[in-house]
């Protein structure tokens, strides 16, 4: 009987405003997001091709490094379609369980990248202090069981908040004042205590990453005592030069989203508008500049761009 009443209050179409105070500029602000998600398309594509057909690229490092890339095609291809529909289109509503498949695959794609970049690190952990045993530590099956337990572990963190989604009625506004579905946004809607909402979709998936991130730091604070160990300059300038890359990679990962959560936390006069326009760009600038990073700055990729492109042109 409480399920029957329950579903009474089970909500039809969600309304995706887009960004507050902004929609006469929707049309011109889905411009630059979508020639941003096409970069990101082409960019993460072309990683994930040289990847698979260069033998030379079949290391653990450029395995991760292609998981990073799959990662980050979800991330933007959960929001960046339904924003332009929105900017473009008008077309606001978006289903309960859309609404749900979408936010899923959104906080998902942000815990697993967040493992993917500390995978990287015990990767360059390894190559860097221990060279020589490398190749005998991070074995295929180790490798697979990095990556099965990195997103099984997103996984099960994600997946709770669907179910504490899924027990609240909502019976008032269906209006979110945002591009995208997230957890918390759509929880605010409820007529209901959404108390267990707030401090899981908070705590765990935080504490998630700052684990991450502390972990990362270790493995950066024992390779840096490594490389200055070295006996040579060169030495030195090349083994902090395999970690350039993932370092950028880090930087853009890790601050736009510490400052995120703390302009939430903290930024009570900051104007929402801003809020879901950073957000948007989260969800797009990192997965378009990750593989022009990794191009520019892994030799062995540009290598391997230059070539294809070169041959491409040539036929």
């Amino acid at each position: 009987m409480i399920i029957f009443n329950l579903s009474n209050y089970n909500p039809g179409p969600f309304i995706l405003v887009g960004i507050p105070g902004l929609e006469h500029c929707h049309v011109w602000i889905g411009i630059p997001f979508c020639i941003i998600y096409v970069v990101a398309l082409v960019g993460n594509c072309t990683l994930l091709y040289l990847i698979t057909v260069e033998r030379s690229l079949h290391e653990p490092m450029f395995f991760f490094l292609s998981m990073l890339a799959m990662t980050d095609l979800i991330l933007s291809t959960a929001g960046v379609p339904k924003s332009l529909s929105i900017f473009w289109l008008g077309a606001r509503e978006i289903t309960f369980p859309g609404c749900l498949t979408q936010m899923f695959f959104h906080h998902c794609s942000f815990v697993l990248d967040s493992a993917i970049l500390m995978a990287m690190a015990f990767d360059r952990y390894v190559a860097i202090c221990s060279p020589l045993r490398y190749t005998t530590i991070l074995t295929p099956r180790t490798i697979t069981k990095i990556a099965v337990g990195i997103s099984f572990r997103s996984f099960c963190i994600i997946l709770p908040v669907v179910f504490l989604l899924t027990r609240l009625p909502f019976c008032r506004t269906r209006i979110i004042p945002h591009t995208y579905c997230e957890h918390i946004g759509v929880a605010r809607l409820a007529c209901a205590d959404i108390s267990i909402n707030i401090w899981y979709g908070f705590c765990v998936p935080i504490m998630t990453v700052i684990s991450d991130v502390i972990l990362i730091a270790v493995s950066y604070t024992l390779i840096l005592c490594a490389v200055f160990r070295l006996p040579s300059r060169d030495a030195r300038q090349k083994a902090l030069g395999t970690c350039g890359s993932h370092v950028c990679v880090i930087l853009m990962f890790y601050i736009p989203a510490f400052f995120s959560i703390l302009a939430h936390r903290f930024g009570h006069n900051v104007p929402r508008t801003f809020h879901i326009l950073f957000a948007n760009l989260y969800v797009v600038i990192p997965p378009a500049l990750n593989p022009i990073v990794y191009g520019v700055k892994t030799k062995q990729i540009r290598e391997r761009v230059i070539l294809l492109f070169s041959t491409k042109s040539s036929e």
